[in-house]
Formats: structure tokens, sequence, C-alpha cells
């Protein structure tokens, strides 16, 4: 059943698994902490949005960099260490420069790792079991977002109101991933001999010689992640439907659950069927799922949306990621991966202002069937444009 999952592969995935505990056990606590200091909703939302704006360009120039030097280890190492370093820093002290710099320097950390560890990842398999590999490391990782929040309940049910502490915990199981990283080995990879790039904007150089098989996947990936805003409006969504902060954590602890659960069977059925077929199944019950959103204000209700939301994620979050390397040659993964993840980056922080514009000036129920019909929309590009079997270029 596991065959195609190699010791490198499983590493990668314990690494993970301890990261997005540390990651999310902090999520929710994050914003209550800087309101607790005095940091208003502006404030908050700028030193986010600049640290989102790093890491987003950094996927993509490290990406690429790792390529060329022909090496994926040392930024994959070198990104985790980095956030780890970066999490109890930011309750040091209360300076705006300060918290910003500790999130952007934890934001950066990802952007160094991601498109490595990617690669990597998409290295040490067969194109016949990529979306199958890519699966089963998202499962490990979102299994880790869900004993994550659960760690964060438990320490606030004895000890409510007080977050300090709660980032020199999380430190724990970041250190715990940077140590596993030791027993990782990398194959020897051949020095591209491209010249390095230090404008770290002539990273998206690989968008003019890519296939165009990439571009339109990646317009349609783009498009809709445009749209696709955080989940926090998804949490708040339910709170403000009059539920409980226990209950609207808990349905975000299924939902995550759901997500593990179904990742790495969602990557089998993606290798046998095709990545198009479970991708566009994955988006179209997303475009259910935000139309229900915005109808729905019972518990019960939340629940079965956020199972279907967790079907979703388990579709589409890994099998786009093997979809995109599958496309891209050998000694361009690096590039190819960081290009999509970095706009992503952007992409979603571009949605979150156009979700909270609609949200606030508007209503929260049509910023979900705009995000609905845009999502069906994006299903029928990728039904009528996109290729489900692409041409891989030669190495």
């Amino acid at each position: 059943m596991f065959k195609a999952i190699t010791r490198s592969i499983l590493i990668l995935s314990i690494v993970s698994f301890f990261t997005d505990i540390s990651t999310e056990m902090l999520y929710p606590i994050t914003p209550l902490f800087l309101k607790s200091i005095g940091y208003g909703a502006l404030l908050i939302g700028i030193i986010e949005g600049v640290a989102e704006g790093i890491s987003g360009l950094s996927k993509a120039y490290f990406g690429e960099l790792s390529d060329n030097l022909g090496k994926r280890l040392p930024f994959i190492r070198g990104g985790y260490w980095l956030s780890a370093g970066a999490r109890p820093m930011l309750a040091a002290f209360t300076f705006p420069w300060w918290i910003a710099t500790s999130r952007s320097l934890d934001l950066l950390g990802k952007g160094i790792r991601t498109s490595a560890r990617d690669a990597l990842l998409s290295d040490e398999t067969k194109k016949s079991t990529k979306s199958t590999v890519f699966g089963f490391h998202r499962a490990m990782d979102t299994f880790g977002a869900v004993l994550g929040p659960c760690i964060g309940l438990i320490y606030l049910h004895f000890y409510p109101n007080t977050y300090r502490p709660m980032f020199l915990i999380a430190f724990i199981p970041a250190v715990l991933a940077g140590v596993t990283l030791f027993f990782l080995k990398e194959k020897e990879h051949t020095n591209s001999g491209k010249k390095l790039r230090w404008n770290i904007l002539e990273s998206f150089t690989y968008l003019k010689k890519s296939p165009r098989e990439y571009k339109t996947l990646l317009i349609g990936l783009l498009v809709f992640t445009l749209f696709n805003s955080s989940n926090a409006f998804l949490i708040l969504k339910v709170k403000i439907s009059g539920q409980s902060d226990s209950a609207t954590v808990s349905v975000y602890v299924f939902y995550n659950l759901i997500y593990a659960l179904f990742s790495y069977p969602m990557g089998k059925l993606a290798d046998k069927f095709g990545s198009k077929v479970i991708l566009c199944s994955g988006l179209a019950i997303f475009t259910c799922v935000y139309a229900g959103m915005g109808l729905n204000s019972n518990i019960y209700g939340f629940y079965i949306l956020f199972f279907f939301y967790g079907l979703y994620m388990a579709s589409t979050e890994g099998i786009s990621r093997a979809w995109v390397s599958n496309i891209a040659s050998k000694s361009d993964t690096g590039a190819a991966l960081g290009i999509y993840t970095g706009l992503t980056s952007i992409m979603t922080l571009l949605a979150s202002v156009i979700a909270g514009f609609l949200w606030t000036n508007f209503s929260p129920s049509l910023t979900f069937f705009v995000t609905s019909g845009v999502s069906f929309l994006v299903v029928i590009y990728f039904i009528a444009v996109v290729k489900s079997n692409p041409i891989v270029e030669a190495d």
C-alpha cells in the first residue's frame, strides 16, 4: 500500500507533521495575543500582508536557486530552522517592528524551504505515483494541523488569556522537526550550470520558457485562488452565526481531520484516474460548499459543509503540486513549483482583501456566493482548456 513512500518521503512528512503542530497551535492564538497587547486589525493586517508577500516572492526565488545549485537539503534545513527560531521571538517584545520582523522571518523560512521540499518529494518518486506521494505528505502535514489546535485548546482551558508561554511550547515541535531533518539524505545532483540570479523578480523568468500546459494550468489555479480567501472567513462565518468559541474551533479541527484522512486516498485516485478528474471534482465540491456557507447558520450544517470542504482540500492541494511537477522538467521542478506556490501566496492575500471588501460593504453571504460563482467558471475552464495528460518536457 505504501510502496511509493521512500525513507526520504517519510522523513519529510514527519518533519511537516511536527511543523504543522507548531504552526497550527499558534494559528488561533496569534491574533488574540496581538489584540491583547494593543494591536488593531489594520496593523495586524499590514504585518501579515508584508510577511505573506515576502513568503510568496521567496518561494519562486529559492525554488529556482535550488534548481541552479542542484541542491535541495540546505534550503529545506535552513528554512525550517529559520521559522523555528522566529516563533519564540514573537512573544519577547511588543514593538511593532519586532513583531513584523518575527513574522517576516517565520514566513521567509517557509518561502525558503517550500519549493525545495516539494521538488525533493518530486525527485523521490515516479510520475505515475506523484499524486500518491504528495497526498501522503499532505495527510501527515494535516494530522499536525489537527493536533496543534487541540493542544492550544487544552492550554487555554487551564490558562485562559495567557498567551506568551504558548510561543515557547510551540517551539518544541518546531525543534523536533529541525532535528528530524538531520536524518534526511539527499541524492547527488548535478549543478545545472545556469547563471545564479540575485534579482528576486528574475526568478519568474521560467514563465517565458515553460510549456503551454504549465501556463494554462497555472492560469486556472491562480484565478481560482484570487477568489479563494483565507479560511479565517469560514471560521468567522461559523462564529457570527451564533456558535461558541469551542464549537467554532471544533469545526475547524474536524475539517483538518477530514483533510488529513482523505489526502492519501485522493492522491491514489488521482494517479489512477488522472489529476484533472480529481482536481475538477474537488473544485466542484468547493463550489457547492461556498454556496452552502452563504445560506447556512446551523451547527450541524457547518459540520456537513466542513466535511466536504476537507474533501475539497484533499482533492486539490497535494494533487495540484504533483501535476505541476509532472509538467516541468526535472531540472526546473523547483522553479515551476516555486512560481506556483509563490503566486498562490500573493493571490491568497489579494483574495482576502477582496473577501474583506465584499464582507464589510455588502454581506458575508455575497462573499461566499461570488467565490462559488467564480469557482464554477474555473471548473468549466479546466474541462474546456486544460489538457488531461500534459506533455512532459525532456530532461
